[in-house]
């Protein structure tokens, strides 16, 4: 054998053993991922003694230097020159509405009582707002969406008057898979598209139709959290936005309808066509908002471990870490500890962020871990880091955003919420195979959960962004009793007191399998030189390809 030879044979040898060594660090890393620490973490952050997590608390400062703490403990470096936390200029905003109100109709007044009746909020960032002989007009589900030739308003002058719209979308009510996207939600059909839509055309308010079915929710959860909102600070004050931002129960709406001489039923089926034509219910609504102005800074908490060879892209992992605090009593508890919401998987990211922290060969990428404030009130701290990120839309590669793991044991499936939106999917699709697990769809597209967590504030910035949990198929229990948990959790747990973490009935097992997912999938994306891209049909695809002209 000629030395040549021998030096190609060494070579391979080397290349062989450094590679195994490599996958035996990357998999000793991964299983350092464990339901004990899980579960300490969970415990924790959602005992009585953070108050529920509610930002501008003695409960947000013990949750962010507990968050802190933790990655300072892993060795993880502090995304803002070492230090942890990024301030988000807030104003929280306490709402003290009217009582009641009186609508004179065209058959007599109708009396509608706040909270039984409507949800009054403002954005505006001002002591007290009034609504004075305000017009009343019905524009269907308030949509304008020319690749759908639809437009809600296009027979009406909406300006400053107060609007009604349904919730949801007219995909969902018809079931009808060739308007919008069926029964699947669009971002058309979520309530703050709706605002954003009323305030373009110069609404001086708005009040989104509840009904249980197509809005997801019960009104309870409306009402539970309808005395408070947060808002980034804002040189205008939000005045571009509706003085008034708030719901009515379909129950008063229809009353309302009836009292003006039309029929509710009738008109909401009309909606669902796109030739449907707005209309003025022809009575006047006035009401008073005061507002107790909160102004103060709430935090994200930033982690980043810089990359050996591009440290200049990175792989975003998020969780927000804020819900109520204390609020209405329910049975005789008032605090709102968010132990699935989001307790679960906040810990979760912090194991993840752990097996990151425990590789002895760094990635290639940069990993930001960030936990975010203010999600529960508009997704608050994802957008303001977004906009002052520690990288630009256009060098963050992916995001990876964890969101209501439920301690319910191991899940045969990984369902994707928003399958089909980007290459993101097949990133999904080789690390469960690892897991023995498949890939399933969102099994409740009705509700819109892709425009419901943080991931959501990234797309719109077109960063490819990645929402999975295992939620319906449990390897011991199947289908449908994985099926009853989660109707169960929608009905009687979600926002409520009752989102408390029990040791004796809980089951970590499946959210560290999901840790552990998101472990692998982000490992493979911070070692590769590929930018994930969105679909074709996807709405955010052409924002990122703009960003990536800069």
């Amino acid at each position: 054998m000629n030395i040549l030879s021998k030096f190609i044979n060494i070579s391979i040898i080397l290349l062989t053993v450094t590679s195994c060594s490599n996958k035996n660090q990357v998999l000793e890393a991964e299983n350092s991922i464990n339901a004990t620490d899980l579960e300490k973490h969970v415990v924790k952050l959602s005992s009585d003694e953070f108050q529920g997590r509610k930002p501008f608390t003695i409960g947000e400062d013990k949750t962010t230097q507990y968050i802190a703490n933790e990655f300072k403990k892993m060795g993880i470096e502090g995304g803002f020159d070492g230090n942890y936390f990024q301030d988000v200029p807030s104003v929280e905003l306490n709402y003290s509405p009217d009582k009641s109100t009186t609508i004179n109709t065209k058959n007599g007044k109708l009396i509608l009582k706040n909270t039984k009746d409507y949800i009054a909020k403002t954005p505006h960032i001002k002591d007290s707002v009034e609504i004075k002989n305000a017009g009343i007009v019905f524009a269907g589900y308030g949509i304008v969406a020319p690749e759908y030739g639809w437009d809600d308003y296009k027979n009406i002058d909406a300006k400053d008057k107060i609007v009604l719209v349904l919730v949801n979308d007219p995909g969902f009510a018809t079931q009808n898979k060739e308007l919008f996207k069926g029964n699947a939600m669009t971002y058309y059909g979520r309530w703050a598209y709706k605002y954003e839509e009323a305030a373009r055309q110069g609404a001086k308010g708005i009040l989104v139709i509840h009904s249980n079915k197509p809005a997801g929710y019960g009104w309870e959860v409306l009402t539970n959290t309808s005395a408070s909102g947060t808002s980034i600070q804002t040189k205008d004050g939000n005045a571009q936005k509706c003085a008034l931002e708030g719901w009515i129960t379909d129950i008063a709406a229809k009353k309302l309808f009836e009292k003006s001489g039309l029929d509710f039923d009738v008109l909401s089926k009309k909606a669902e066509m796109p030739d449907f034509k707005a209309l003025s219910l022809n009575c006047n609504l006035n009401l008073t908002i005061k507002t107790q102005l909160k102004f103060a800074n709430s935090k994200n908490v930033v982690g980043v471990i810089k990359g050996t060879k591009r440290p200049d892209e990175c792989i975003v992992y998020s969780a927000h870490w804020d819900h109520f605090g204390i609020g209405p009593v329910q049975n005789g508890d008032s605090i709102y500890n968010g132990a699935n919401d989001n307790g679960t998987a906040l810990g979760a990211m912090l194991e993840t962020a752990k097996a990151f922290s425990n590789l002895k060969i760094k990635p290639e990428r940069s990993i930001v871990f960030i936990a975010v404030t203010e999600e529960e009130t508009g997704m608050i701290g994802s957008k303001y880091y977004v906009q002052n990120g520690l990288f630009p839309p256009e060098k963050t590669i992916a995001n990876l955003n964890y969101e209501l793991l439920l301690p319910i044991g191991k899940m045969k499936d990984v369902t994707i919420t928003g399958f089909g939106q980007s290459e993101l999917d097949f990133y999904v699709e080789q690390a469960e195979k690892e897991q023995d697990r498949y890939i399933a769809d969102e099994p409740f597209p009705e509700n819109g959960m892709y425009f419901r967590s943080d991931h959501f504030s990234f797309a719109q910035a077109g960063i490819p962004s990645l929402f999975i949990k295992g939620w319906q198929d449990s390897r011991e229990h199947g289908k449908e009793w994985a099926k009853e948990q989660i109707n169960n959790y929608w009905a009687n747990t979600y926002h409520k007191p009752t989102d408390e973490y029990n040791p004796n009935t809980a089951d970590l097992s499946g959210c560290v399998e999901d840790a552990k997912l998101f472990f692998k999938i982000g490992y493979k994306l911070a070692n590769e030189t590929s930018y994930p891209k969105w679909n074709e049909k996807s709405e955010f695809r052409a924002i990122r390809e703009k960003s990536m002209l800069k």
